[in-house]
C-alpha cells in the first residue's frame, strides 16, 4: 500500500463548511491511489464548545483538585468528539471510514498523564483497517499505557501523533494541515513581505518551532527525521501544496535557492537575568541554575563566565527567578520586557561575516543588542520587545528574505 498521513488541525475541522474542504483534502488523495491515516485535533480554539483549552475551563472553578490521570480522561474527549464526526462526515460523502482513539490505532505510551512520551507504535489495527479500504481516523494528541490507561501527549500532541504514525506504517508523507499556507520566513502580521518557503530542511524548521513559529511542534519534526520520512506544511483551505520539510532538496522535482538564511523567527514576554559571583566564589552557576531548576523554573539564552552568568526567564517567572536569588543573597539585575529574536538558515554554519551582518542590520535601525549567542544552524539576539518588530523587519530585508 501507498499510505499518507493526513493531520488536520482543531481550525481545519471548527465548522460544517471547514469540513467540506477537509473532506476534499481526503477525497483528493484518496483518488490518487493512498490509503489514509488521518489524525485529527479536538475541534476549534479556546471557546469553541469540544476545544481543549474550552474543556480545561470546566474544570477550572474546582482549582487543581483533579489529578493527572482523570484530566487526561477530559482531555482526551476533544479529539474523540473529532474522531466522530469526522467518520460520519466521510461515510455521508460515501467514503468509507472507521475510527479509532489513539490507543485504539496502537499508540502506546508510558504513564506520565499529561505529557507522555511515546514508546511504541503498533499498527495492526491500522493495517487492518487499511486493507479493508477504510480511511482511518485517529483521535490524535494521545495513546494508551500498557494497562490501557488513556494519556495525553502534551503540546503538539497531534503532530506528534501524525508523524509518529507515519514512522511506523513507513508512511510515504505526511500531511500537516492547518489555517496558513505553508511555512513562511518570518510572521506575516509582523513583517509584511514575508514570503512562503517551498522547501526546508528538518534541522531548519525544528528550530524555527522551536523559537517562536508555531506552524509544527519540534516533537513532530524530529520523529520525522529520524524515520526520513518528508513532511508536507499546506493548508486546509487551499490547494497550494505550502511547505515541504526534508533533507532532500530536490524532491520530488523541487528546488529551491541556496540562501545561508532560511527565516527570522522571536519569542516575546521574556526577562534576561545577570547574577555576579561574590568574591571568591567559584559556584555560582551552580547555585543558580540549580536554585532555578528546584523550583521550576525555565531558563533560556544561557552565557557563562567565570564572574557569573545572564540568562533569560519568561516574564511570568521573574518576579520568582528574582525572589529566590535574592535568598541565596545574590543582586540579580532584571531586565523585563524582552524579546529573543532568531536567525535561522543551515547554510550559515561555518560562514564568515553572517553575525556582521545581524548586527549591522540591528545598527541601522538604532536597536540595542542586549545579548547574543549561535548553534551551527541559529544565532540568537536579544532585544527590548519595544524594538522587536523592527527588529525582524530589519535582518528579514538584510537578508533579502522577501525576494
Amino acid at each position: 500500500m501507498r499510505i499518507l498521513v493526513q493531520k488536520f488541525g482543531g481550525t481545519s475541522l471548527a465548522t460544517e463548511q471547514a469540513r467540506e474542504f477537509v473532506i476534499r483534502h481526503i477525497a483528493r488523495e484518496r483518488d490518487r491511489g493512498y490509503a489514509l491515516v488521518v489524525v485529527v485535533s479536538a475541534m476549534g480554539r479556546e471557546g469553541d464548545p469540544y476545544a481543549t483549552d474550552t474543556l480545561l475551563k470546566m474544570i477550572a472553578s474546582n482549582g487543581d483538585s483533579l489529578p493527572a490521570r482523570e484530566k487526561d480522561l477530559l482531555l482526551g474527549c476533544g479529539e474523540i468528539i473529532s474522531t466522530a464526526v469526522l467518520v460520519s462526515k466521510l461515510r455521508s460523502e460515501g467514503i468509507n471510514a472507521s475510527g479509532l482513539t489513539g490507543g485504539a490505532a496502537g499508540v502506546i505510551t508510558d504513564s506520565t498523564f499529561g505529557s507522555a512520551r511515546i514508546v511504541e507504535v503498533r499498527t495492526e489495527a491500522l493495517i487492518e483497517t487499511l486493507q479493508r479500504g477504510d480511511v482511518a481516523v485517529v483521535a490524535g494528541f494521545q495513546g494508551r499505557t500498557e494497562n490501557s490507561e488513556l494519556t495525553t501527549l502534551g503540546r503538539g500532541g497531534s503532530d506528534t501523533s501524525a508523524t509518529a504514525l507515519g514512522a511506523a506504517l513507513r508512511a510515504e508523507r505526511v500531511d500537516i494541515y492547518t489555517d496558513v499556507n505553508g511555512i513562511l520566513t518570518a510572521d506575516p502580521r509582523i513583517v509584511s513581505e514575508a514570503k512562503p518557503l517551498t522547501v526546508v530542511g528538518y534541522a531548519e524548521i525544528c528550530n524555527m518551532a522551536r523559537q517562536g513559529a508555531k506552524v509544527i511542534h519540534p516533537r513532530a519534526v524530529e520523529i520525522a527525521q529520524q524515520a526520513r520520512i518528508p513532511l508536507r506544511v499546506r493548508s486546509t483551505f487551499s490547494e497550494d501544496e505550502g511547505t515541504l520539510v526534508t533533507d532532500d532538496r530536490t524532491f520530488a522535482g523541487t528546488s529551491v535557492r541556496d540562501k545561508h538564511v532560511t527565516g527570522i523567527a522571536h519569542v516575546a514576554g521574556v526577562t534576561q537575568i545577570s547574577v555576579y559571583a561574590r568574591e571568591g566564589q567559584v559556584d555560582v552557576q551552580l547555585q543558580v541554575f540549580q536554585s532555578m531548576a528546584r523550583h521550576g523554573i525555565s531558563v533560556d539564552f544561557i552565557n557563562v563566565t567565570p564572574g557569573g552568568a545572564v540568562y533569560t526567564v519568561f516574564d511570568r517567572d521573574a518576579e520568582k527567578a528574582v525572589q529566590v536569588l535574592e535568598k541565596l543573597g545574590y543582586i540579580p539585575n532584571a531586565v523585563s520586557g524582552c524579546a529573543k529574536v532568531s536567525v535561522i538558515g543551515g547554510g550559515m554554519n561555518g560562514v564568515p561575516g553572517i553575525m556582521a551582518r545581524i548586527v549591522e542590520a540591528l545598527s541601522e535601525a538604532s536597536i540595542p543588542i542586549l545579548q547574543s549567542a549561535d548553534s551551527n544552524t541559529t544565532i540568537w539576539v536579544l532585544v527590548r520587545q519595544e524594538n522587536m518588530a523592527d527588529a525582524l523587519r530589519a535582518l528579514h530585508t538584510k537578508f533579502e528574505l522577501h525576494l
